[in-house]
């Protein structure tokens, strides 16, 4: 018997719904998961969000669009991965209570909502943790009197000697590199055993899981391979 449904796929940013990225790979998972589970998906809402805030229903028209459809044809809504419908465990609950049921293709079919919940709490603790061991790295090095990373790195309060400020520079760079390395590989890892293993599948999963690069920007094929290279040998 087939079960009618809609399907909701979402990217980050301008540049990445200009490309194509990231949506198709959700609009593939979404058609297998229907295939397998016997739905028929009726309509596909796409959006690109590019603003910070988006964790807000008004900032998501399309989001709100699905959820009406679907409440309309009294329907689930399937996504993709958690982390498409929101970064956000208060979002995720305020989603629940639109009394829509969202099906999570990653998750499978019979995942409640209360682990909908769970896995949203964990994603969003794990982010926090990299933020903040990164941040906590940072520190250090500005109190041993070393600049942020990605400008130019002196040591203070000893401007005429180039050379030397250029190799704690140098040294500086690498320690906090290390760092946020050592926290995001397992990640990495992790990624690389649910069966994603280009670079350019590895950055699109870190993307979505709202994980920056050690600069704040997005991961893509090229800073993958550099984290990678980091790995022992």
């Amino acid at each position: 018997m087939t079960t009618i449904a809609v399907a909701y796929v979402r990217v980050s940013t301008g540049a990445q719904g200009k490309s194509g990225l990231g949506i198709e790979a959700q609009r593939e998972a979404i058609r297998a998961f229907a295939e397998v589970q016997g739905f028929d998906v009726v309509e596909v809402f796409e959006e690109v969000e590019t603003g910070k805030g988006s964790d807000a229903l008004e900032r998501r028209p399309v989001l709100g669009k699905a959820l009406a459809v679907a409440k309309r044809l009294r329907c689930p809504v399937l996504v993709s991965k958690l982390d498409r419908l929101s970064r956000d465990v208060a979002f995720i609950a305020g989603l629940m209570a639109q009394r829509v049921p969202f099906i999570v293709t990653e998750l499978g079919a019979n995942a409640d909502p209360f682990m909908l919940h769970v896995y949203a709490a964990l994603a969003e603790q794990e982010r926090r943790m990299i933020s903040r061991r990164t941040r906590d790295a940072l520190a250090g090095l500005k109190a041993r009197g070393v600049t942020k990373l990605g400008k130019p790195i002196t040591k203070l309060g000893n401007p005429t000697n180039l050379g030397e400020a250029q190799q704690l520079g140098a040294q500086a760079n690498a320690r906090v590199a290390d760092t946020f390395a050592a926290n995001v590989l397992p990640i990495v890892e992790a990624i690389r055993r649910s069966g994603v293993s280009s670079l350019t599948g590895i950055a699109e999963a870190l993307n979505a899981r709202g994980i920056r690069t050690a600069r704040g920007g997005a991961w893509y094929a090229t800073t993958v391979r550099n984290l990678v290279a980091r790995l022992p040998a």
